[in-house]
This record gives structure tokens, sequence and C-alpha cells, in this order.
């Protein structure tokens, strides 16, 4: 096992860490000596992964957390700084999607507007509110979680912050306009703060993630009965390696962008985990 003792001690604060690959990456880093503060909307949830961190010998705490308001953000930072001290390591990773920022079809069809199709949604039908929350959700709440506990962060030796962006941000997916163009808008945080940061010794970088089977898009990867959807087995045809990812597959990248003893002259990267789909033409 590679070493991270540089890690040990250190606080992390991650946001949505009640989900299933930020609650990875509280593990991942609590198993390195770090105290990770789990933040998240569901306590119960940010309390579930504590505790499993705490019974392994990890050192973690569960914060109530909605990363839209400042109020709530602002008492998650001191709960963290009383219990653990000032952040060190932040990941952004609270995110998400909404129906509301969907379309049905992956094309659009004319005749779905002169004949109303029932429970067509067209790229004309989208919910602008729908589209403002998953907006907000992915990027505003990145960049008020940012200002919250980076203002800690800013005179500290080695501390960095990691985006969750997507590989959506690269490539664009059908049906889902506003995920990815919110996560677009993750990538370009990241490297407009790796710049604004810079003098002052804070890293920036992001994961971007391709498909993982996680609770948040079991219907859209698999049937009722277990099988692969139609677009699963598309998803799959354009992934050269040939699988959907699983949590352990972010560990290395989290850890090496983590530690500055691998990633010290790294910062404005968005890396990609993606099994190669990003790099796939189809052909």
């Amino acid at each position: 096992m590679l070493s991270h003792d540089n890690l040990k001690n250190r606080v992390a604060v991650i946001t949505g860490g009640g989900g299933v690959l930020c609650s990875g990456f509280a593990k991942d880093l609590a198993a390195f000596g770090v105290k990770v503060a789990i933040l998240d909307l569901k306590p119960e949830a940010a309390q579930a992964v504590a505790d499993e961190i705490k019974a392994s010998g990890g050192t973690a705490i569960a914060v109530a957390c909605n990363v839209l308001e400042k109020e709530s953000l602002e008492q998650a930072r001191q709960t963290v700084n009383e219990q653990f001290g000032t952040c060190d390591i932040l990941v952004n990773g609270a995110g998400g999607n909404s129906p509301l920022g969907n379309t049905t079809k992956e094309t659009f069809e004319p005749g779905d507007i002169r004949e109303k199709a029932q429970g067509v949604k067209t790229f004309f039908d989208l919910d602008p509110e729908g589209i403002q929350f998953v907006f907000n959700l992915n990027f505003l709440g990145t960049l008020l979680t940012t200002q919250t506990f980076a203002i800690d962060m800013v005179d500290k030796q080695h501390a960095c912050i990691l985006n969750v962006s997507s590989m959506n941000a690269y490539r664009p997916l059908t049906k889902i306009p506003a995920y990815s163009a919110a996560k677009a808008a993750v990538s370009n945080f990241t490297q407009f703060m790796a710049v604004h940061f810079a003098d002052v010794g804070l890293r920036v970088n992001a994961l971007a993630p391709g498909f993982f089977a996680t609770n948040q898009n079991k219907t859209l990867l698999y049937n009722e009965d277990g099988s692969l959807t139609p677009r699963s087995d598309k998803i799959l045809s354009h992934t050269p390696l040939g699988r959907f990812g699983v949590p352990a597959d972010l560990t290395g990248a989290l850890l090496f962008l983590c530690d500055e003893a691998y990633s010290g002259f790294i910062t404005g990267v968005i890396l990609p985990v993606d099994g190669g789909f990003s790099a796939f033409s189809g052909v």
C-alpha cells in the first residue's frame, strides 16, 4: 500500500458525505488518519457513515448541512472548527440531478409538439425552476461551501480543495441538459479557483467520475428485474473498459490529489475516472 503519512491528523470536510461515492471518500481518507467531517442534508445518512468509520478505528463526525444555505454552512463550519479544528481538505461532493431538468427523449421530434404527446417532455417543456435547482445544487453549492471553509484554508500549508465534476462536463449526455451544464460549470470554476488561490498555496482540482452504479442512477442503469436497460447497453458499448465504476475506483485519484507528496505541483486539473468513456469517439 502506498504511504500517505502526510494526511494523518488533517481535517477533511466532505459535503454530500452520506452518498455512495462521497461516503467512500470519507472512509478512504479516514483510513489514513484524516479526521473526517461528513456533511449531508440527511443527518441520518451522515451519521451512519461516521459510525462505520469510528467502528473501524477512524475519527469522524456527522454534521447536518444544506449547502445552499449560508447560515447552515456557517453552523457546520463552527461545529467542525470546535471539534476538529480548521479544514485542510475540502471535498465539494454535494450535487445531483432532478427530473424537472430532463427531457424524455434523446433527440427532438417535432411531432411531440404538434401532437402534444402524453408523458413526453421536450426541450421546450423544461422547467426553469428545475434547471435552476440542479444548477444551484451543483455549482452554487460548491461556491458557497468553498466561501465558507476556504477562508480558514488560505493561510494553511498543504491545504487543498477537491471538487466533484463529471465526465458529462466533457461530453453532455442526452436527456440531462441541466446536470451536464452544471457540472461543466463546476469544472470551469475549478480552474478559476486554482488560479485565484495559487498565490496563497491552495491547490484546487476536481474528479470527473464516469458511470458509477449508485442509488441515484439505479433506475437509469437497471430494469426492475436487475437486467441492464438499453441506455446501460449504450453506455457500456462506449466505455473501453467495459464496466461501470465502483467507489474503490476513485480511491487512488482521491488520495493522489489530496496528498502534496504526489501532486504538489498539480492544480486546476479535472481528472476523468470513467473507464475511457470521455476518450471514445464511438468508432
